[in-house]
């Protein structure tokens, strides 16, 4: 956790403390509509395919691709000063939803969109362990 004191950090919610107890545990939890079957991020207390209450959260695959990204070369704080150059990404997941990420373990500038990742997670704090993806071969 060493390096992150100093990040804003995400302030999980009602809705979002699943997923968040679930990135502690090193899994990706979307939700999944029982009666359609859609899965969405972020989460939501209706499904956005059926407008269904009967959401639940499941375990993703972690595997997706890249669908945009850009580069930060400055850092927005002092906090992500080591970490520049980074990627800043849109994820696609598997399954479907969307979300917004870093593109870690890789050279920055060997990232595609299309390019397939995997998670991995990183403790951030005691509380807060960030979901984070790496190129898969």
């Amino acid at each position: 956790m060493s390096g992150h004191e100093d990040k804003l950090l995400p302030t999980p919610s009602p809705e979002t403390t699943p997923f968040w107890a679930g990135c502690r545990e090193h899994k990706l939890l979307v939700q999944r509509c029982s009666a359609c079957g859609h899965h969405q991020f972020y989460p939501r207390i209706l499904c956005t395919e059926c407008a269904s209450d009967r959401v639940d959260w499941v375990e993703a695959t972690g595997r997706g691709k890249v669908k945009s990204f850009t580069i930060v070369r400055r850092p927005v704080t002092a906090a992500y000063a080591d970490e520049t150059p980074y990627v800043i990404a849109l994820i696609e997941l598997d399954e479907g939803p969307t979300l917004m990420s870093n593109v870690v373990q890789c050279d920055v500038d060997t990232v595609r969109i299309g390019m397939p990742v995997a998670v991995s997670f990183e403790a951030w704090s005691d509380d807060i362990t960030m979901p984070l993806f790496r190129p898969v071969v």
